[in-house]
């Protein structure tokens, strides 16, 4: 396994990985007007893996670039840690917490990976800055977010809604330092078989939890076609190709640059106010990207 390598590229990658995902809350919006939660994930996963196998065929079904056969096994629990698993869990979940919970629980992804990838990816130890600088974007999450993120619901499952929410993100951290441990692999077998291990997860438990798949309307298989292209497939294989080679830390990255783009893209095209603690969160998390990756910085403009 190489050390992580934070290029130019790295950086433009979690740009797009923010706005694409940052994007996404709006149209899951729209899409549960027309089908319940399960059924939603569900269906843009299993759009997302029919693509991935066109694509991953058409580039000749190549996967790993040498034999490991323990790897099959740390492939299955990374395609249900990566998408099934936390999809149905945040699903659960936020039917009793507030959503600003739920968006402080991602942003907490990137709390998570630091000590995971310190003791499980050679290259990537916890140093003081690097906590330091989690530690400010992740208030500047909290900030943008607001006092409205702790506030109970009065649900009698919260305690558990919370816990789900935050063993989703759970889930997500400790599979992006799994696909930085996996032995030479192609991206696009691997971001394939991780959508088709997560599709065959999803679609039975939808069926069991929600009965059988609702008659979608045109406008509703439309929005799931764009879910499933964008935010599951695309966003999926940029995802690994980012922790395959900048490393699963620097990968969290995106999970501050969510709520963001989701607040600015509410405001330009829904015409939602902005709070007034955008530029105090805006500053405490890019701070916090500065000093976390003050290395990287540095690097990208000498070189």
């Amino acid at each position: 396994m190489t050390s992580p390598e934070i290029t130019r590229k790295s950086w433009l990658m979690v740009a797009a990985l923010g706005l694409v995902w940052g994007s996404t809350f709006m149209v899951i919006e729209v899409a549960l007007e027309g089908i319940t939660p399960f059924w939603l994930a569900a269906g843009r996963i299993g759009f997302a893996s029919l693509l991935m196998i066109v694509v991953w065929a058409a580039y000749g079904w190549r996967l790993f670039l040498e034999q490991d056969k323990q790897a099959w096994g740390t492939l299955a629990t990374i395609g249900a840690l990566s998408s099934a698993v936390p999809f149905m869990l945040l699903s659960w979940g936020q039917q009793y917490v507030t959503s600003g919970f739920a968006g402080v629980s991602m942003a907490a992804v990137a709390l998570l990976v630091l000590p995971l990838a310190h003791f499980m990816v050679p290259g990537e130890q916890l140093t003081l800055r690097k906590a330091l600088g989690f530690g400010m974007g992740f208030a500047g999450v909290v900030v943008l977010i607001g006092g409205q993120a702790f506030q109970s619901t009065g649900a009698s499952l919260e305690t558990a809604g919370r816990f789900a929410c935050i063993t989703a993100a759970s889930c997500y951290a400790l599979s992006s330092v799994l696909v930085r441990r996996l032995p030479a692999i192609d991206p696009i077998g691997l971001a394939t078989v991780l959508l088709i291990v997560g599709a065959a997860i999803v679609i039975p438990s939808a069926w069991i939890i929600e009965g059988p798949p609702p008659l979608p309307s045109g406008k509703t298989l439309a929005i799931l076609a764009v879910l499933g292209l964008l935010p599951t497939a695309a966003a999926n294989l940029l995802r690994i190709f980012v922790i395959r080679s900048a490393g699963p830390t620097f990968m969290s990255l995106t999970n501050y640059q969510v709520p963001i783009w989701s607040v600015l893209l509410g405001y330009v095209i829904l015409g939602e106010p902005l709070p007034a603690s955008l530029l105090f969160a805006l500053v405490l998390i890019l701070a916090g990207v500065g000093l976390s990756q003050f290395g990287a910085i540095k690097r990208l403009f000498l070189t």
